[in-house]
């Protein structure tokens, strides 16, 4: 794969398709992008939109989109949620419902998510269900939502027994992915991002897995053109993963990797105690043991991701919410068939399969991941 030097050169702008027939759209990514009128050309005509965002980046950046969008509609509302994963849930998604009915919203009102991963889930949840369908649009400002969450047309709520339980398919009109964005995430946020770039070189890309190793020192540094090669080789593959498997009946499954281990370590905390991507660096790592017990990949292979993950300044020891905690918050996963948890693991470097695994090999991948009490 053609490595980009690491440059302070801003980049230019990038076009991913995500191919879907009649509900295709394109990601868009480049610096300077969201404030930019010209941005939204593609983008539905209406009476009026709602910016949902947060009380975290609303003060940075709403002002800007709101006079982007001043020519499109006649109203551009603004609702700011309280920040974090702790209020992914059915209260604060009625508020989105209150704000709409409030301002009177019809079919035609388009949504922008202004923020991470908890709004963009949250925002395109609400308008899969407001009026049973009106358009949004993911303006992603973290990196984590930017190369995964805003990308596919996942959207959902957290239920108290369960991550992303609660949810729907639907696709946005265009994803806007600002480069400039990254560059106010506190450092834990963007580390928190790295996790779901470093993801897609174990399963299905180790040409990119050998790219963010040489460049992951410039990428905790947000070098703007290491950040911009990152952004796009991840939605390119999960445009790739996406376009053949969107509701995720087989193959989609796979951009889960680390995530069953991951989802279990944030309902087992609470939710906010680590950030997503933190759980899933970790269950990274409890995977890819999962997978050398399986004989997909040897020691050196898990060594390798085990250090990587560290250098992205992420967690790679398991909090000890004890093995049978685990098991019983892995059973709730979405994954699991018949009460059978169901494991993304690597069968061979870049390459991975979805499989069931015995609860004693889990119970020594728990044992050897996991901080003693």
């Amino acid at each position: 794969m053609p490595s980009p030097a690491a440059s302070a050169s801003l980049p230019t702008l990038e076009r991913v398709d995500i191919p879907l027939g009649d509900r295709s759209y394109p990601i868009l990514i480049g610096a300077g992008l969201f404030d930019d009128p010209q941005t939204y050309g593609i983008v539905p005509q209406a009476a009026s939109a709602l910016i949902v965002s947060n009380t975290t980046v609303a003060p940075l950046y709403a002002q800007g989109l709101r006079q982007a969008l001043a020519g499109r509609f006649r109203q551009v509302h603004l609702l700011e949620l309280p920040d974090g994963e702790v209020y992914k849930n059915l209260e604060t998604l009625n508020l989105i419902f209150d704000a709409l009915l409030g301002h009177g919203s019809d079919r035609k009102t388009v949504l922008f998510a202004l923020g991470g991963g908890v709004v963009g889930d949250m925002t395109g949840f609400a308008a899969a269900s407001y009026m049973r369908g009106v358009p949004f649009v993911q303006v992603p400002t973290t990196l984590l939502a930017q190369v995964d969450s805003s990308v596919g047309g996942k959207t959902a709520i957290n239920h108290p027994l369960g991550k992303n339980m609660i949810g729907a398919f639907y696709q946005p009109q265009l994803v806007v992915c600002d480069l400039a964005t990254l560059q106010t995430l506190p450092p834990r946020e963007l580390s928190a991002g790295l996790a779901e770039v470093i993801k897609y070189g174990p399963i299905h890309d180790m040409a990119f897995l050998d790219w963010i190793e040489a460049n992951i020192d410039a990428l905790v540094a947000r070098d703007p053109a290491a950040l911009a090669h990152a952004v796009k080789r991840s939605c390119e593959i999960k445009a790739l993963v996406v376009g053949q498997d969107e509701r995720e009946t087989g193959l989609r499954a796979i951009l889960n990797f680390g995530h069953t281990f991951g989802h279990a370590i944030e309902s087992g905390l609470g939710y906010g105690e680590w950030l997503h991507g933190e759980a899933v660096g970790c269950g990274m790592v409890m995977a890819a043991r999962l997978s050398q017990r399986l004989g997909g990949v040897d020691a050196a292979f898990v060594e390798r991701l085990t250090r990587l993950i560290q250098r992205a300044g992420l967690p790679t020891v398991g909090p000890d919410l004890g093995a049978e905690r685990y098991l019983e918050l892995m059973r709730v996963d979405k994954k699991s068939e018949g009460g059978e948890i169901r494991f993304v693991v690597i069968d061979k470097p870049g390459s991975a399969i979805m499989r069931g695994a015995p609860d004693a090999l889990v119970r020594e991948v728990l044992a050897h991941s996991c901080a003693a009490a």
